[in-house]
C-alpha cells in the first residue's frame, strides 16, 4: 500500500483536479480529502455517505453565571477579547455577568485557571464532522470542519488514519491524498509519513515562491517530493525556470498539465476530467499518472 499526498502552496492551483483524476486512473482506491478547512473533493467524486462521526478537536470556556462574581480576571486577560459584558453588545445597560463568545474563545483555558470562584466550565466541543463515504472508485474519507472551528491538523490526522484503515482492511493499492495548500498544521499533518508527495504549482511568481515553501517542507520530513506545473502553457518560460530551480531542491519534475477549459466544463459537470473529457488535457493527466506510479 502506497500514499501519496498532493499538495501546493497556496489554494487554487488545481490540486483537486489532479486528484480527482488519479482516483479514476487508479481504479480502485481510497481517496481522502485532507483539505478539511476547505473541502471540496466531494464536489467532483459524488460520494455515497456511508457513516458520519462528530469531530471534538478541543474544548470552549463557558461563564456558569450562577456562580460568578464579575471580578473581571477573565475579561481582563483573556487576550481573545471574548469576555464581553452584555451591555457592551447591545449597547447600553449596566454590568451584569460577563459571558464568552464561543467564536472568538481559543480554548486556552487560561480564564479557566484564573478564576477564583471556579465560575468557568471547560468543556469539549464538537468541531465538525468526518465521513466515510463510496465513490465509483472506492472509499472516500473527507471531512467538513464547522465555521470558524480549529484544530484542522487533529482532524485530518483522523482522516488519514481512517483512510488507512480501510486500504489495509480491503487490501487496496493506492491511498491518494488531497493535501491542504500552504505549509500549516494541516498540511504537516497531511504530509508525515506518506510514500511520496506531488506538489502542483502553476506558471507564476507567486507558484515559483510557494513551491521553495513548500518543498523545504517535504524536504524536513524527508518525504521524496515531485512536481507538476498546472497550466504550464499560460507561461511556457517561467514553466522551465520553476523546473529547473526544483530539480536544485531535490523535486522531480513529473509532467505538466496544459491549460484547457474542459477541466472547468468537467467541475461543472461535477466529474473528473479525464471521466469528462478524452482530450489533451486527460493525455496530461494519465502521464503524470504514470510518472508518479513509477517513481514510487
Amino acid at each position: 500500500m502506497k500514499e501519496i499526498v498532493v499538495i501546493s502552496g497556496k489554494g487554487g492551483t488545481g490540486k483537486t483536479s489532479v486528484v480527482a483524476s488519479f482516483a479514476a486512473l487508479a481504479g480502485k482506491t481510497v481517496t481522502a480529502d485532507c483539505d478539511v478547512d476547505a473541502a471540496d473533493l466531494h464536489l467532483v467524486l459524488n460520494p455515497r455517505v456511508e457513516s458520519e462521526t462528530e469531530f471534538s478537536g478541543g474544548k470552549k470556556a463557558r461563564i456558569l453565571e450562577e456562580l460568578c462574581i464579575a471580578c473581571d480576571r477573565c475579561y481582563e486577560e483573556c487576550r481573545f477579547d471574548a469576555v464581553s459584558y452584555p451591555h457592551e453588545i447591545n449597547g447600553g445597560g449596566e454590568r451584569h455577568v460577563p459571558c464568552i463568545n464561543p467564536l472568538f474563545c481559543e480554548g486556552c483555558g487560561l480564564c479557566v485557571r484564573l478564576c477564583p470562584v471556579d465560575a468557568i466550565a471547560f468543556e469539549p466541543v464538537v468541531n465538525g464532522k468526518w465521513f466515510v463515504s463510496s465513490t465509483n472508485y472506492g472509499p472516500l474519507v473527507h471531512a467538513r470542519l464547522g465555521i470558524a472551528e480549529g484544530n484542522s491538523g487533529k482532524l485530518v490526522t483522523i482522516v488519514r488514519q481512517e483512510a488507512r484503515k480501510i486500504a489495509e482492511g480491503q487490501g487496496l493499492p493506492f491511498i491518494i491524498v488531497d493535501g491542504s495548500p500552504g505549509i500549516g498544521c494541516p498540511v504537516i499533518a497531511s504530509l508525515t509519513g506518506a510514500d511520496l508527495v506531488l506538489i502542483v504549482t502553476e506558471p507564476t511568481l507567486s507558484g515559483r515562491h510557494d513551491l521553495k515553501r513548500v518543498a523545504r517542507l517535504a524536504s524536513h520530513f524527508r518525504i521524496p517530493a515531485t512536481v507538476c506545473v498546472n497550466k504550464y502553457d499560460l507561461n511556457s518560460v517561467l514553466s522551465e525556470i520553476i523546473e529547473k530551480e526544483a530539480r536544485e531542491m531535490g523535486v522531480t519534475p513529473v509532467g505538466r498539465v496544459r491549460y484547457d477549459r474542459a477541466v472547468t466544463e468537467a467541475q461543472v459537470m461535477r466529474k473528473s476530467v479525464v471521466e469528462y473529457s478524452d482530450g489533451p488535457v486527460s493525455g496530461d493527466m494519465r502521464t503524470l499518472w504514470n510518472n508518479i506510479v513509477s517513481a514510487l
